[in-house]
């Protein structure tokens, strides 16, 4: 079976999933990292029981049944390495802002317990509503951002970077802008320490970078992100409480990195219980209890005729996903060979 997967590559850096036999994907790996500049890349790994590797390579990568099946846009549906190119692994919509130039400090799974427990120390969850609503740690901030490019507002907000109190003292004649800068920069020295975490830890070596750049001191955020944790720490020890979102056919993992319980809806793309399903809001392949008041009765239409279309061809998930079902492939064969006979 050959590797199949996704790869975003940025002038900040390369990210990626990939699926496959351990060899396949070391082969992928070492071509990427026969570069100089793509050496020494953090890998996380998901495990694969026998059984479900076995039916993983006999169905080409799509069977329904494997937790790394291929799905409607995640990094398992097709059956290649696709790669993009763009201008940011993860939008943020700041070029000044660059984790190349610096970031926070790393702490590890196995430390990160004690740095979220200190009272000190305000932890930061950087990923979207949709993910935080299912799991985070104990005490996190919640910025309830819908996407990235939400999150530099919600830091000016949270922090109070811009005080109207220092605006107003700018603006009376009794201050002077020597004043309002000093109170300004006290401010900014007594701005608390911060902890963030994200899913794999790309998303946060650019808020590290961003807080960094507001005038924050201690800025640490966690190795390897979420799934690292969960593979790591075990749970008995564990600070995290729900399940993890993750973007492919799983849709969720646990400690261990196991399969979780939620499914994904195809209206939205966001994770669903099973209690949201059986919602009269949720509609299979159309809408949840999260979508469902957002979308026009003209495009639950439309998902309902895509839906059908993906069920008559068999495009989520199922061996012929993509592909025309066997017996008309074979009945197009003979009508293909008719007519070059004919002619």
């Amino acid at each position: 079976m050959s590797t199949i997967g996704g790869i975003i590559l940025a002038p900040e850096g390369i990210n990626g999933s990939l699926c496959g036999t351990r060899e396949s994907v070391e082969k992928v790996l070492a071509f990427i990292q026969s570069d100089d500049r793509l050496k020494g890349l953090r890998r996380i790994e998901s495990p694969v029981s026998p059984e479900e590797e076995a039916i993983h390579q006999g169905n080409h990568g799509h069977s329904a049944s494997s937790p790394l099946a291929a799905g409607e846009d995640t990094p398992f549906r097709w059956d290649h390495v696709r790669v993009k190119l763009k201008k940011e692994i993860v939008t943020l919509g700041m070029p000044t802002v660059s984790p190349i130039e610096r970031v926070g400090k790393y702490i590890g799974p196995k430390e990160w317990n004690s740095l979220i427990s200190d009272p000190d120390t305000v932890v930061i969850d950087v990923r979207n509503n949709y993910e935080t609503r299912i799991g985070k740690f104990k005490g996190a901030v919640d910025p309830c951002t819908t996407s990235f490019r939400e999150f530099p507002s919600w830091v000016e907000e949270r922090f109070e970077l811009t005080r109207k109190d220092v605006e107003h003292a700018k603006d009376d004649v009794n201050h002077s802008d020597q004043i309002a800068e000093k109170e300004m920069k006290n401010q900014k020295q007594h701005l608390p320490r911060v902890a963030m975490y994200c899913t794999g830890g790309i998303r946060c070596e650019k808020a590290s970078s961003l807080l960094l750049s507001k005038g924050f001191k201690e800025v640490y955020h966690l190795e390897g992100g979420i799934l690292k944790y969960l593979e790591e720490v075990p749970e008995r020890q564990s600070l995290w409480e729900g399940e993890c979102f993750v973007f492919d056919k799983r849709v969720s993992v646990e400690h261990g990195l196991a399969q979780g319980n939620f499914k994904l809806c195809y209206g939205c793309k966001q994770p669903v219980s099973d209690t949201d399903m059986e919602s009269p809001e949720y509609e299979y392949g159309v809408s949840c209890p999260y979508c469902f008041a957002q979308k026009s009765e003209e495009e639950k239409e439309r998902a309902r005729a895509r839906q059908k279309q993906f069920e008559r061809w068999g495009i989520i998930g199922g061996p012929d996903k993509g592909r025309r079902p066997t017996h008309k492939q074979d009945s197009a064969s003979r009508d293909e060979n008719q007519l070059s006979k004919s002619v």
